[in-house]
């Protein structure tokens, strides 16, 4: 990746997000949950990064538009399609491993 400019560098990651978004969209079994105790992020961090870029910018970006991007519908639209309760053991590895961002 350093032998690109930054032109084509930043296209590639833009490219990357875009598919990870893409499959985000499609593994809605997979609960934020989850991934928080796998990864250390989910899709609401995406959305606040996704925000925090645009403010860094000076870009009008609410809260509500970098989920609905992210998630591809309204946030609370996709909470009542595909969002379970969390789990006993779900909510214990969450506070066992919660990141501090």
């Amino acid at each position: 990746m350093n032998d690109f400019d930054a032109a084509t560098r930043t296209e590639l990651e833009a490219a990357a997000f875009r598919r990870l978004l893409e499959h985000l969209r499609q593994r809605t079994d997979v609960q934020n949950i989850d991934l928080m105790n796998m990864a250390g992020f989910c899709r609401n961090c995406l959305s606040n990064w996704l925000k925090d870029a645009a403010d860094e910018r000076g870009l009008a970006l609410s809260k509500d538009e970098s989920r609905t991007y992210v998630y591809g519908m309204p946030y609370e639209e996709w909470k009542a399609r595909h969002q379970r309760e969390a789990t006993a053991s779900q909510l214990e590895s969450f506070e066992e491993s919660k990141p501090s961002h």
